[in-house]
């Protein structure tokens, strides 16, 4: 039982679309914010094309999967049949806690997951699993990063990328967000991806709204993201160590407490 509320009547920015935004939205409330949910990032699956089909045909030939997000995961799995999933599944690697929970849920065990959740940790703990030759499949994003492929290829593996779902900002998402900036209906902002923040300072700039961020706390997850905010001139208050929502929100909560 939480015994005081620390985010009491903040209205805390939720940047996830309706599958993934309950859990986040749940832990707001239990510290008393009241969170405000507006998909800065939504996903699709991209129409199945002949790279993708050969991809998923040659499955079996491939040693290692990695599956960097869950929704790469359930956009991969929409693709493939489950009763695809067998002996000659490749070994999984992930980034992210969540990740590869979902994997389990599916039945399958991930062999690998890095310390810390952010490609360079990654990269640099799985190298030493792979050797000249390693077939690698990477189901990505259109707008996800390519540090993973070529890093392992200088390494010496043979990695393919496969387009899997398109990244996008929904309309309803845009008219929300800059009537409630305009209003000043936010006190925190949080981000989860360099993505949420493009979509999110694209609403800013359009409708010329960047003199009411100036009393908005900003937390993220994950350097990447931090390094996109700081690119934009905006200030960060709270970047975990440990990247998740819940140290993100902890995080935030011990600023919230050195300000007082």
């Amino acid at each position: 039982m939480i015994q005081s509320l620390p985010l009491l009547e903040k209205r805390v920015l939720i940047p996830r679309g309706e599958h993934q935004a309950k859990s986040f939205s749940q832990l707001v409330e239990r510290y008393g914010g009241i969170p405000i949910e507006i998909p800065l990032i939504a996903f699709r699956p991209i129409e199945k094309n002949q790279h993708l089909n050969e991809a998923l045909l040659a499955l079996d030939t491939y040693d290692w999967i990695i599956f960097t997000s869950n929704v790469t995961v359930e956009t991969f799995f929409s693709f493939l049949k489950k009763e695809g999933v067998g002996d000659a599944f490749p070994k999984i690697a992930v980034i992210g806690k969540k990740t590869g929970e979902v994997l389990t849920d599916m039945g399958l065990s991930p062999q690998f997951v890095p310390s810390a959740y952010v490609a360079e940790t990654f990269v640099e703990e799985f190298i030493p699993l792979i050797g000249k030759g390693t077939r690698v499949l990477v189901p990505k994003g259109n707008l996800a990063r390519e540090y993973i492929a070529i890093s392992l290829t200088k390494a010496g593996a043979h990695v393919d990328e496969v387009v899997i779902y398109e990244t996008y900002m929904p309309d309803e998402s845009r008219i929300k967000l800059a009537r409630m900036l305009a209003d000043q209906q936010l006190d925190i902002l949080t981000f989860t991806s360099p993505s949420t923040v493009d979509h999110f300072m694209a609403v800013v700039k359009e409708y010329r709204l960047d003199a009411h961020l100036k009393n908005c706390i900003i937390g993220c997850i994950g350097p990447v993201t931090e390094k996109k905010l700081r690119a934009y001139g905006l200030t960060v208050h709270a970047s975990p160590e440990e990247y998740t929502v819940k140290e993100m929100i902890n995080s935030t909560i011990a600023y919230l407490d050195r300000e007082e």
